[in-house]
C-alpha cells in the first residue's frame, strides 16, 4: 500500500489541480468504490453536486479533499487506487470507478482502482488535537513530516508499548505515515533490528529511528515516491523512482551498501522484513 511519500505526491497534485473548484456532477461507475459510504451512490453523488473543494489534505497515509461545508471526500487508495486528473473527454481508463466533473469545464478527477480494495467516502470533519480531520481517521497520530509533530512525545509513545520496534512503527496511532517499506529503510539507517523490544529502546535509539524515518521519507518524496509497478502514480499517471535508492527493502541476498553483508529477508506479519544481519544484529532473547 502507498505510504506517506506516495500519498503526499498525490496530495500535492490534487492541491494544484482540484483545490478551489466547484463540483458539478459525480458519476459512480462501480458501487464497490464507495462501499465505505454507507448511504449509497445516490446520497454520495447528490451531496457532492454543488460542493466546493477547499483543499487537499493528508495525515500520514490518509488523504482527503476538504469541502466547503465541513465535510470531506476521504480517499482510501488501497493496493491500486489512483487519483488522476484528466481532460474532459479523454478516453476512460479500464478500471475507472468514480468520475468527478467540475463547474469550470476544466480537467476532471477520476478514481481508478484495478483491484477495488480502495474507495471514496463522504465524512464529517471533526476537531482532533487542534486539527480538522475526517471522523473515521480522527485517532490517527501526526506523522514525522507534520510541522506540529512532537518527536519526544512520539518516542515516549513508542517506548510505552511492549512489542517489537517495527510493529510499533507500523501502528498509525503512535506515529503515522510509516509502512513496511520505510520502516525497514528507517531501521537500517538507525542500525536497529526490526525485532528490538520497544521497552528496551533507549530515548536516543527512538529519536534516531524517527529521524531516519523523516530523512528517508523526505528523500522518497523528492523522487516522487516508490513505485514497483504502474499502480502507484501521481495525478498525471507518472511513477516515482525512489525504488532505485532503497538500501534494504526488497534487496534480499544483495550486499549491504554499508558493510557488504548479504541482506536477509524474514517473514513478518504476512509480509517481509529486510535487514542487514551485521549492521542490525538480532537482539538477545532477554532484550
Amino acid at each position: 500500500m502507498p505510504e506517506l511519500p506516495e500519498v503526499e505526491v498525490v496530495r500535492r497534485g490534487l492541491q494544484a489541480h482540484v483545490a478551489g473548484r466547484g463540483i458539478a456532477r459525480v458519476e459512480v461507475l462501480h458501487p464497490r468504490a464507495i462501499r465505505r459510504h454507507e448511504l449509497g451512490p445516490e446520497d454520495f453523488t447528490g451531496r457532492l453536486a454543488g460542493a466546493r473543494v477547499e483543499a487537499a489534505r493528508r495525515r500520514g497515509k490518509y488523504l482527503w479533499l476538504e469541502l466547503s461545508d465541513k465535510e470531506a471526500i476521504l480517499a482510501h487508495l488501497g493496493m491500486s487506487g489512483q487519483m488522476l486528473v484528466q481532460p474532459e473527454g479523454a478516453p476512460d481508463e479500464k478500471h475507472l470507478r468514480v468520475r468527478i466533473r467540475f463547474d469550470d469545464g476544466g480537467p476532471e478527477l477520476r478514481f481508478v482502482d484495478q483491484r477495488t480494495f480502495g474507495g471514496l467516502a463522504l465524512a464529517d470533519l471533526v476537531t482532533s488535537d487542534g486539527t480538522l480531520l475526517p471522523a473515521p481517521i480522527a485517532h490517527i497520530a501526526r506523522d514525522p513530516m507534520d510541522p506540529a509533530f512532537d518527536p519526544a512525545q512520539a518516542v515516549k509513545a513508542l517506548r510505552s508499548r511492549r512489542t517489537e520496534i517495527k510493529r510499533a512503527l507500523l501502528d498509525q496511532t503512535l506515529v503515522s505515515g510509516v509502512g513496511n517499506i520505510y520502516a525497514d529503510e528507517s531501521l537500517w539507517r538507525a542500525r536497529l533490528h526490526w525485532a528490538r523490544s520497544t521497552e528496551k529502546l533507549t530515548r536516543a535509539q527512538g529519536a534516531a529511528v524517527l529521524e531516519a524515518a523523516t530523512e528517508v521519507m523526505t528523500e522518497a518524496l523528492q523522487a516522487g515516491g516508490t513505485s514497483f509497478d504502474a499502480l502507484y502514480v501521481n495525478v498525471n499517471g507518472q511513477s516515482g523512482y525512489f525504488d532505485r535508492s532503497l538500501n534494504v527493502y526488497g534487496q534480499g541476498d544483495r550486499p549491504c551498501r554499508r558493510c557488504g553483508t548479504p541482506i536477509r529477508r524474514e517473514p513478518f506479519m504476512n509480509r517481509s522484513s529486510y535487514f542487514c544481519p551485521r549492521c542490525q544484529p538480532r537482539p538477545r532473547r532477554s532484550s
